[in-house]
């Protein structure tokens, strides 16, 4: 009697650990009660849907819809497990995730949803909201442009103007790094207009007052500061010229270089060489009046913090000196005739090429450049019928010159930059205010992930307007994801005071009290679960967890389970 048997392997990786952090925010049940769905669905819900598909965005790195429903016939034991319902590879069919675009593409309904997450992240994962970053990114592809279209031709972020691009405006929440708000507009539009529509979205979405909003100079427009303060919110940004001349900066300065004024100096904690000084700065304030939207007058007093960065001074001081050195070189060039290179017929065209590599290197009054005609006398010798002679001949010289008072000045200029806040200082002193500015990149890590190999917005197959903003939506609570991933191992390590070690590959031992959520989600690659049927009878096996990957877990507060049970209903051997 020949008995028939069957084998089936499916890649379990790192999904059980994405599928219960999802679980844990409860994303598949915000999803459902929050975005109506069509009378005809059938199968899993929406929110389960897009949940198997955000885990396969951010196990894969590949948002395309036409390679999930593959995907999910490879892993639909997985699936079924972590989604706890009977499910199909249809159920993922990119006419369904399309379909549950189209329900992201709501802006009413999204609102509702990211203000209920939010909340119920802040609570599940007992976050103080005390600091919120405020910027923008921008997104281009080779997209068709149309009137009124989400994809515009504007200022790139990526210098690439030559491709069409949609805008994205985040609101991560410090020190994670969480987003809480995210904003889809068209890519011609500026970023000034959504400073405002954010915050009211993190306020209505955290439910809190009170908050320090950290953004770029474009939140230092007056509108956005008199609606944090006429709101009981904070903000912190630097001041462009726009909003203070240099003649105001050198009016700050001026009892500095006068030895008049003491500065406070600022020190940041080095890992290894402890305290490290890295600026120096002073502060004063302004009052301040503007008129809000609503027609109400509101006045506050800034804080203007003056700071002088030394890093940025010595760079900047060094490319000063090299500039000037490359004017120099190509003003003197201009005394040597040179093979292919017209000469200046007169003075004035001399001069007009003078200041062409002036304004070329950007030392304007720094040098001192004249121009003019040089005469001189050449005699020349008889010879043969050819009597003796004296000639004129006429050659244009450019003579530099550095001016060294201007120099100096423009040196003490260097390296200083002015800060608004309106927040005490006993909340927020000098120092505290520009290690709070510095950590600027966390943003620009979420927009990296965002448009990187993590979530893979870039490049973007989608052409329709709602389906683009549902999918940018979407990827940003993948986001959401990663951070928390990120922000609970860290956490739970700096508890311990133990670094993790295992995330190097060739370097075992190396460890980090910093692992990022993409070195953990790797340490679970290669994880499979095999289903053997034989009379009747079915086997399923998991790859044994490494110690390792037992470890990595045990950070999580996830059970083993969430693997082992993959192999549960396991029929008796023989």
């Amino acid at each position: 009697m020949t008995e028939t048997l069957t084998a089936m392997t499916q890649s379990v990786d790192d999904l059980p650990v994405l599928l219960t952090s999802m679980a844990r925010l409860g994303l598949a049940e915000l999803v459902d009660e929050h975005f109506r769905r069509h009378g005809n669905w059938q199968g899993l819900s929406p929110g389960q849907v897009l949940v198997g598909w955000l885990a396969c965005i951010l196990s894969e790195g590949d948002h395309r819809l036409n390679q999930v429903q593959d995907w999910a016939a490879g892993r639909l034991d997985v699936l079924r497990s972590a989604l706890a319902v009977e499910t199909r590879a249809l159920d993922f069919s990119d006419d369904r995730l399309a379909s549950g675009l189209d329900l992201l593409r709501d802006d009413a309904a999204w609102g509702t949803f990211e203000a209920a997450l939010n909340q119920r992240t802040l609570r599940v994962y007992d976050l103080a909201a005390q600091r919120v970053r405020l910027d923008t990114t921008s997104a281009g592809g080779y997209w068709a442009v149309t009137e009124d279209g989400l994809f515009q031709f504007g200022h790139s972020k990526d210098q690439r103007p030559d491709l069409a691009q949609v805008k994205v405006m985040l609101a991560p929440l410090d020190p994670l790094g969480l987003p809480l708000v995210t904003q889809v507009v068209s890519g011609e539009k500026a970023d000034d207009p959504l400073y405002i529509p954010a915050i009211d979205q993190v306020r209505r979405g955290v439910g809190q007052r009170g908050l320090l909003y950290v953004g770029d100079c474009k939140l230092m427009a007056l509108a956005p500061r008199g609606h944090l303060a006429a709101g009981d919110d904070y903000y912190l940004a630097p001041l462009a010229s726009t909003h203070l001349p240099q003649a105001a900066v050198d009016a700050y300065l001026a009892p500095v270089w006068a030895n008049q004024q003491a500065l406070t100096p600022i020190y940041r904690l080095h890992p290894s060489e402890g305290p490290v000084k890295i600026a120096e700065g002073f502060e004063c304030t302004e009052a301040l009046t503007t008129t809000l939207a609503n027609g109400r007058p509101v006045t506050w007093t800034e804080r203007r913090l003056v700071v002088r960065s030394l890093q940025q001074a010595a760079a900047t001081t060094a490319a000063l000196h090299k500039r000037l050195a490359q004017a120099e070189a190509a003003l003197q060039a201009l005394n040597t005739p040179k093979q292919g290179r017209k000469p200046c017929a007169d003075v004035p065209a001399l001069c007009q090429a003078a200041e062409a590599i002036v304004k070329r290197y950007d030392v304007a009054g720094l040098l001192t450049v004249t121009c003019r005609e040089r005469v001189k006398e050449r005699q020349v010798r008889k010879y043969g019928s050819r009597p003796a002679e004296t000639r004129i001949e006429r050659t244009l010289q450019v003579d530099v010159a550095r001016d060294a008072a201007a120099i100096a000045a423009a040196e003490r200029r260097l390296g200083w930059r002015v800060y608004g806040t309106n927040q005490l200082a006993a909340a927020l002193t000098l120092e505290q205010a520009v290690l709070a500015y510095r950590d600027e990149y966390l943003v620009e890590r979420g927009f990296g992930r965002l448009k990187g190999r993590s979530l893979s917005l870039i490049p973007m197959y989608l052409a329709d307007d709602g389906r683009a903003t549902g999918l940018i939506r979407w990827l940003t609570v993948g986001l959401r994801v990663l951070t928390l991933l990120e922000g609970v191992v860290r956490r739970r390590l700096q508890e311990l005071g133990t670094p993790l070690a295992g995330l190097y590959a060739g370097n075992p031992t190396r460890a980090t009290a910093r692992p990022t959520a993409e070195s953990l989600l790797r340490a679970f690659k290669g994880l499979a679960l095999s289903v053997v049927t034989l009379a009747g009878q079915t086997y399923r096996h998991v790859t044994p967890l490494s110690e390792v990957q037992h470890k990595r877990l045990a950070l999580l507060d996830y059970p083993v389970t969430i693997y082992t049970e993959l192999a549960a209903n396991s029929g008796n051997p023989p």
